[in-house]
């Protein structure tokens, strides 16, 4: 009966069954198997809805939405024109910039490529770039922001993390944690852009002091929310919940009331679209806490570091490992569905071998980020084809400078864990 019970599992989740109900039946299925009380997937789902930090998702979840269906975009884009525009590849610097601050605001690496592609690729054409580098450029930065607060995955990960038992941390350490290793990757993006188009062919823009002020007027309401999110919680008079919820209330202001760019009448679409959203992340979630519950009655992680620890002794061998399954997982999953069920059968296996959580959970989303345009699989490749109606193949050969730019930039994250641990020991 169990037999059977897996084998229709396992076609279920080929024909395109959600998620939460292939990872819920798993879980269902192994305590059945043990002999355990089917009520403890009641109580993993009400310890999940029980978790204070849960608050702050579906608030910042919201807070993108917002943001997303006013002008902010264009706002920003004429902002880091001002400033980086002078600089040799200024406009694909200022592309750079953008897409990592809009994905940071919006968690999605989609929205972006779908909200900023329309300003960015033709403006990166017209200005002299060659059409296949604009277009490799805007698909791999649109997942730049992941580590840089408030991105969702990034809270997620400090949720998942935190139900592990063992495993302790601040939200807050992790917030830090991403700063650096996402400027390492813009900085490193911007130098190729720059050396690949060495030599002053394309022209650039003057710095005008009037231009940047207007820009700076025009983005004056939205210019403080990183620093006001960030500031309010290490100043210590936000906790991270709080922060969320001032920020949600912020954002509809200033959109609604300030820019007047998103009507009240549509603050119900966009609670119910973005509400849909976290929804769906919350019934992955609490199935995958279940599993998680079930794989460690199991002893599942407890073998697997045994397995690992008998076949490879070094950390920084693991680390390697751990980085090519993970850049493949990022290229077939989504985010948040590799999230909630492989952290939990990672970081147990990662403490073993010394390996801070933080610093993973950096690691795992750098992966993540990459990932997303992985061939052949993956999403922001196809996301990218469909906006710009281009064949996904020609997106593949686009995107290939800017992957190796970007693993030189994991290698650096992954093997010196100050990139990651230092702002927040000197903090």
């Amino acid at each position: 009966m169990i037999g059977a019970a897996v084998v229709a599992l396992v076609l279920i989740a080929v024909a395109g069954a959600p998620l939460f109900a292939v990872v819920l039946g798993a879980a269902m299925l192994g305590f059945y198997a043990s002999e355990i009380d089917l009520s403890i997937v009641t109580v993993e789902l009400y310890r999940i809805a029980d978790t204070p930090m849960l608050v702050a998702l579906p608030l910042f979840t919201y807070s993108g939405y917002v943001l997303a269906n006013a002008k902010t975009s264009e706002r920003l884009v004429s902002l880091f024109q001002s400033i980086a525009g002078w600089m040799p590849a200024g406009l694909a610097v200022v592309a750079l910039m953008v897409c990592a601050f809009f994905t940071a605001l919006t968690g999605a690496s989609g929205v972006t490529i779908v909200a900023l592609g329309a300003l960015l690729l033709p403006a990166l054409v017209r200005a002299g770039y060659e059409e296949r580098f604009s277009l490799g450029l805007v698909t791999t930065s649109g997942s730049l922001g992941l580590l840089i607060v408030p991105s969702v995955p990034l809270i997620l990960y400090g949720i998942v993390a935190q139900q592990l038992e063992g495993v302790e941390f601040e939200l807050a350490d992790l917030f830090i944690a991403g700063l650096v290793p996402a400027a390492l990757m813009v900085v490193l993006l911007s130098l190729w852009a720059m050396f690949r188009h060495r030599g002053g062919k394309i022209p650039r823009a003057p710095f005008s002091w009037a231009h940047l002020w207007r820009a700076v007027v025009a983005a004056r309401w939205e210019l403080p929310l990183p620093v006001f999110i960030l500031g309010g919680i290490y100043g210590g008079f936000f906790a991270i919940s709080e922060a969320a919820a001032v920020t949600a209330l912020y954002v509809t202001l200033v959109e609604v009331f300030a820019y007047r760019e998103v009507r009240l009448a549509d603050l119900g679409r966009i609670v119910r679209e973005s509400m849909v959203m976290v929804g769906g992340i919350l019934l992955i979630l609490g199935a995958a806490l279940a599993f998680t519950n079930f794989l460690v009655d199991a002893e599942v992680p407890q073998r697997a570091f045994e397995f690992v620890r008998a076949h490879i002794e070094s950390p920084l061998t693991f680390l390697l490992l751990l980085n090519v399954m993970l850049l493949l997982l990022g290229a077939v999953l989504d985010v948040f569905a590799a999230l909630v069920i492989m952290v939990p059968l990672i970081l147990p296996v990662a403490i073993g071998y010394g390996i801070d959580p933080v610093h993973l959970g950096i690691i795992f989303l750098a992966n993540m980020q990459i990932g997303y345009f992985t061939p052949p699989i993956g999403m922001n490749l196809f996301i990218a084809s469909y906006r710009f109606e281009k064949p996904v193949t020609e997106l593949y050969a686009a995107s290939w400078p800017f992957m190796w730019v970007l693993l030189a930039a994991l290698v650096v994250i992954t093997y010196v864990p100050a990139v990651s641990l230092g702002l927040g020991k000197l903090l």
